[in-house]
C-alpha cells in the first residue's frame, strides 16, 4: 500500500503515479478529489477525449450489474492501446469492493482503474483493500490546512504575475478553503477582477470574493453541533444557493456524528481525553473545527451520539423514499439536531 499525504502528492503524481496500475482517491473534500482524480487520470497517458480507451461510470452502474468492474477492465481497446476504468461516487458498495480486492491481488497489464470515493471510514471495506495491498496507491483529500491555503494562493499569483498584501492575504484565507475547486475558482474570478493592477489589497478581496466555504458542508455542520439555530438558518441558505444538494448536508452530519460516537467510546473504553483522541481519530479534522469538535465531545456520551446518528439515518432514508420533500425533511431535522446541541451546550 503506497498511502499519499496530501503534501507528498505532487511529488508522488511526478515520480510515482507511474508504477501503480490501481488508485483509490477519497476524503471529504470533494473538489479536491475531483482535482486530483483529474491529474492522475492525465498522468496515465490514457487519451481522455478517446471514448473507447476511457470508460466512466458511476458506483452504482458497477452495483447494479455485478462483474461489469472486472469486465470492463479486462477488456481490450478496439483500437488496441491502454485503457482507463474511471468510477465516480464510490462508497463501499459490494460488487465494487469485490472487484477491487480481485484486480488489486492481479492488477491488469493494459488498463488503470481510478476510483473516487467520499470521506471513506478507515474500517470501510474499500479503504481497508488499499491499506492492506501494495498494487494501490490511496490519495486521502482532506481539507487545505492553512499552508495548503497559501501555496494554493501563491501558485494562482505566480501564474498570473500578481502580488497581495498581507491583510488581503488574510482575508483571502478565510473566505476559502471548504472545497478545492471552489477555493481555485474563487481565487481565478479575484485574478481576473485585478488584472489590471499590480498589487491585490483587502478591498478587491471584499469586493469580489463570496464564501467558497458556502459549497463546503462543514460550515453548517459546525452551526449544528455549535447548537446555533440562526447561524445554521443562514448557512443552509448559503448552500441552497451555492445549487449543492441539502442531503448532502445531512449526510455529512450523520457522518459526523458517526466519528463523533467512535471517538467518544475511544475515550470511554481506554479512558483517555479528548486531547487524547483528536490525536488519534481526530487528526483529518481541519485545525478550525477542532474546537467545536471538542466541545461537543465534552458534552454528548456515547449513548446519545448514537441514538443522534441513527434519528439522522432514518432522515436519510425517509428523504430518499419521499424525494418530494427532501430539502423540508433535511432542514427540520438539522434543525431539531441543533436546538438539541444547544440545549447540551447550555448545561456547561
Amino acid at each position: 500500500m503506497v498511502d499519499v499525504k496530501s503534501h507528498e502528492f505532487e511529488g508522488f503524481l511526478q515520480k510515482s503515479a507511474r508504477h501503480y496500475r490501481i488508485f483509490l482517491v477519497y476524503g471529504p473534500d470533494r473538489g479536491l478529489v475531483s482535482e486530483r482524480a483529474d491529474q492522475i487520470a492525465k498522468a496515465t497517458g490514457v487519451s481522455l477525449d478517446d471514448g473507447f480507451a476511457l470508460v466512466r461510470l458511476d458506483a452504482s452502474d458497477v452495483q447494479g450489474q455485478p462483474g461489469r468492474l472486472l469486465d470492463e477492465v479486462n477488456a481490450l481497446g478496439l483500437f488496441g492501446g491502454e485503457k482507463l476504468v474511471w468510477i465516480k461516487g464510490a462508497a463501499n458498495e459490494k460488487a465494487l469492493v469485490e472487484g477491487f480486492q480481485i484486480l488489486a491481488k492481479d492488477p491488469p497489464d493494459g488498463s488503470y482503474l481510478l476510483v473516487e470515493a467520499g470521506d471513506l471510514k478507515k474500517t470501510g471495506a474499500l479503504r481497508k483493500i488499499a491499506e492492506s495491498e501494495r498494487t494501490i496507491a490511496a490519495i486521502a483529500c482532506y481539507q487545505d490546512d492553512a499552508r495548503a491555503l497559501n501555496a494554493l494562493i501563491d501558485h494562482e499569483l505566480s501564474a498570473a504575475q500578481l502580488r497581495i498584501t498581507p491583510a488581503a492575504r488574510e482575508l483571502l484565507l478565510n473566505s476559502i478553503g471548504g472545497d478545492r475547486i471552489a477555493s481555485r475558482n474563487e481565487l481565478q474570478k479575484l485574478l481576473l477582477y485585478c488584472m489590471h493592477e499590480t498589487l491585490i489589497d483587502e478591498h478587491h478581496v471584499a469586493d469580489i470574493i463570496g464564501d467558497a466555504s458556502a459549497i463546503s458542508t462543514d460550515e453548517v455542520v459546525d452551526h449544528v453541533l455549535e447548537g446555533d439555530p440562526d447561524g445554521f438558518l443562514h448557512a443552509i441558505q448559503k448552500v441552497i444557493a451555492s445549487k449543492t444538494a441539502v442531503f448532502l448536508v445531512l449526510q455529512s452530519t450523520l457522518k459526523q456524528f458517526q466519528l463523533l460516537e467512535s471517538m467518544r467510546l475511544e475515550m470511554d473504553e481506554r479512558q483517555q481525553q479528548v486531547a487524547q483522541v483528536m490525536q488519534t481519530l481526530g487528526r483529518g479534522i481541519h485545525f478550525r473545527r477542532k474546537p467545536i469538535i471538542e466541545k461537543t465531545l465534552r458534552n454528548w456520551n456515547s449513548a446519545d451520539l448514537s441514538r443522534e446518528a441513527s434519528r439522522l439515518g432514518a432522515a436519510i432514508l425517509q428523504s430518499r423514499q419521499r424525494s418530494a420533500l427532501e430539502d423540508n425533511l433535511a432542514i427540520q431535522t438539522l434543525l431539531a439536531t441543533t436546538l438539541q446541541a444547544g440545549r447540551r451546550n447550555r448545561r456547561t
